[in-house]
């Protein structure tokens, strides 16, 4: 295997407003864009060729990677001009594949944080004769998900998404957002239309007979969809928790990238990163947390499980705990603010405006 599509046209609209100058992928973990972590671990894996699938704010991309081959690869670029879904992209970008009709292609949604065995689930494809392959992951609570259940030998029996009632979760296994496509499988999909993979390719494909196989792998995932759950992802990456070759510096309680600027009493834990240009005030406190590029956190802040945005400001002795602010906004001096609050980007939150409790 030496192809994949990475699929990075989504609005991003539950991360928001991480995501309104920037596409989900590119928003930074643990110091570089979520999608640099994709691409040095697919690259890691063998593959070579990589065609990533854009729509939303599609010119970013290109200019950062190039060609590829800073990361050892040849990457390719399609843009949807109107949106097809996970299988109308996959389709959309079938002619730029080099691969035969039964070879096997990798193809990752590009918003999943995983520690997958991605050489396994090719051997898994090859060993199974399988037409599609899928990465299943098991979780406590499968309702915000769709369910994969699986025969002993780990065929697909049916695709269910996102049961409402307990007698319609009969497994704990997902869909985790990974395959393994045989290229002539690709070339099915119908063009130039929106086509879910969940709910019209894979189900249509079982129908006509056709094998699908499940490989359980249950090591380190995480959907990003959300802020809590993105600061979470990079935190995860800083402490080594979740695998990346992409992470730019040792693991550990803390990265501070070059021309970071951190006082020497400021106290930096639980897999928090500064970026480039930042600046971390005399006595802050920041725990698991992500300070964007030229962020500032003034004097006596603590900052706890949240995103501080490119540009932002926190005021001194302001305390955020599971808040994202958004790019070049200023959160005053003497604030407050706690969990799920978003600042849009801009704005500005004057001093000793926002509490959860006495100012005493």
């Amino acid at each position: 295997m030496t192809e994949a599509i990475l699929l990075v046209g989504g609005k991003g609209t539950r991360l928001r407003p991480l995501t309104v100058h920037t596409p989900k992928p590119m928003v930074p973990a643990a110091g570089v864009p979520f999608l640099t972590h994709q691409l040095a671990r697919a690259r890691a894996a063998g593959v070579e060729h990589i065609v990533l699938a854009t729509s939303y704010l599609a010119e970013v991309f290109e200019p950062y990677f190039g060609d590829g081959s800073s990361l050892g690869l040849r990457i390719e670029y399609v843009t949807e001009d109107e949106p097809l879904g996970t299988g109308g992209a996959i389709r959309n970008v079938a002619s730029h594949l080099r691969s035969a009709p039964d070879d096997p292609v990798l193809i990752f949604n590009g918003d999943i944080l995983t520690g997958l065995d991605i050489p396994a689930l090719v051997d898994t494809h090859r060993s199974s004769g399988a037409d599609v392959s899928l990465h299943l992951t098991r979780v406590t609570d499968p309702r915000a998900y769709g369910l994969v259940p699986t025969d002993a030998s780990g065929r697909v029996q049916a695709f269910l998404e996102k049961p409402q009632t307990p007698e319609e979760i009969v497994t704990d296994q997902i869909n985790a957002g990974a395959y393994v496509f045989r290229r002539s499988v690709i070339d099915s999909i119908p063009v130039g239309r929106p086509v879910s993979v969940e709910r019209e390719t894979f189900p249509d494909l079982l129908a006509a007979g056709a094998h699908l196989q499940g490989m359980v792998d249950s090591t380190y995932w995480l959907d990003l969809g959300t802020p809590q759950a993105f600061v979470r992802g990079s935190a995860d990456l800083v402490l080594g928790r979740a695998p990346s070759p992409a992470v730019p510096g040792r693991c550990g309680d803390r990265l501070v990238l070059p021309e970071a600027t951190v006082a020497p009493d400021a106290k930096l834990t639980g897999g928090t990163v500064v970026g480039r240009g930042a600046t971390v005030g005399e006595g802050a406190r920041v725990h698991g947390s992500a300070i964007l590029a030229d962020a500032v956190v003034e004097p006596g802040a603590v900052v706890t499980d949240s995103l501080i945005g490119a540009r932002a400001r926190v005021g001194a002795r302001s305390i955020l705990t599971g808040v994202v602010v958004g790019d070049g906004a200023t959160v005053g001096p003497d604030n407050e603010l706690r969990a799920g609050v978003r600042v849009w980007c801009d704005a500005r939150i004057p001093q000793g405006s926002l509490r959860f409790s006495s100012d005493q």
